[in-house]
């Protein structure tokens, strides 16, 4: 509540009692009360301001300036990858920063640890200033031999990418179903089979889940290895799960989705021009 008191003086200068604590930043209303004090009544140019809020020791936040900070805060961070978004219920329109998250799911077992990892597709900017995709997502397999009890080395690790196609056999995988994944990462360079990587999934013996076995041949490191985990039916089930959610990610639908909100957005705010950008 904000209470002013008019006192006769002949002064001509305005006085503004109040605490400097309540408003660090002196964001604090002085050209308005200096147009008052010209007032076409001189008998009343002197005026005492006092604020009060809150019942209890009065406090005022000055939130002006948090404001001009998140904005500068948001427009300096916009190009590093964070994304802007609106919290709901907010307001004030403060964009809100949301960092990119890196998730993955492992599992151990006593000879080896297999962790899965999505990467998102990527896209090329079109003269028109559409994108499309240049490339699909997928998903990467990391293989890391087990040195201890619960212990993993995993700068020797052996990795594995997963495309959709691929993760569309894993799905499709009964509990007897099996699948091979063959993958030259040189292939079309000049050292094209010179490293060779094999992904066996295959049924357990008592039908209980199935193994996941990679093979890698290094002829450039003369390195032949292979690293093999038991992934048991619930763990797979959950691998399933993840798959079947992923999937419409990797192939860029969602941003395809994005795009279409946007769009009906704008057609129903040219519909209703009275309503504005907030409707």
């Amino acid at each position: 509540m904000l209470r002013l008191h008019m006192l006769s003086s002949s002064s001509s200068s305005v006085t503004a009692r109040y605490p400097t604590k309540l408003c660090p930043n002196n964001h604090f209303p002085s050209q308005k009360l200096s147009s008052l004090s010209r007032a076409s009544n001189p008998s009343c140019s002197l005026f005492y301001l006092t604020l009060t809020a809150c019942k209890n020791k009065n406090f005022v936040k000055c939130r002006q300036s948090e404001y001009h900070d998140q904005q500068r805060f948001a427009s300096r961070h916009a190009s590093e990858g964070f994304t802007l978004q609106s919290p709901s219920g907010a307001g004030d329109g403060v964009g809100v920063l949301t960092p990119r998250v890196f998730v993955n799911h492992s599992v151990y077992k006593g000879k080896a640890a297999l962790t899965v990892t999505p990467r998102p597709p990527e896209f090329a900017p079109l003269d028109s200033g559409a994108f499309k995709i240049s490339r699909e997502g997928y998903l990467l397999l990391q293989f890391a031999p087990a040195i201890g009890m619960r212990q993993y080395d995993w700068n020797k690790k052996q990795v594995f990418s997963l495309s959709v196609t691929e993760i569309g056999n894993l799905i499709s995988l009964g509990a007897r179903g099996s699948c091979e994944f063959f993958h030259d990462p040189n292939k079309g360079k000049s050292e094209e089979g010179q490293v060779r990587k094999v992904l066996k999934v295959e049924p357990l013996p008592d039908g209980s889940g199935h193994f996941f076995n990679l093979s890698v041949q290094n002829k450039l490191l003369n390195l032949d290895e292979s690293i093999y985990i038991p992934v048991t039916r619930a763990e797979f089930a959950v691998f399933n799960s993840v798959f079947n959610f992923i999937l419409p990610y990797l192939l860029g639908w969602h941003a395809f989705t994005n795009s279409i909100k946007a769009d009906d957005t704008s057609r129903v705010n040219s519909a209703n021009p009275r309503y504005g950008g907030d409707f």
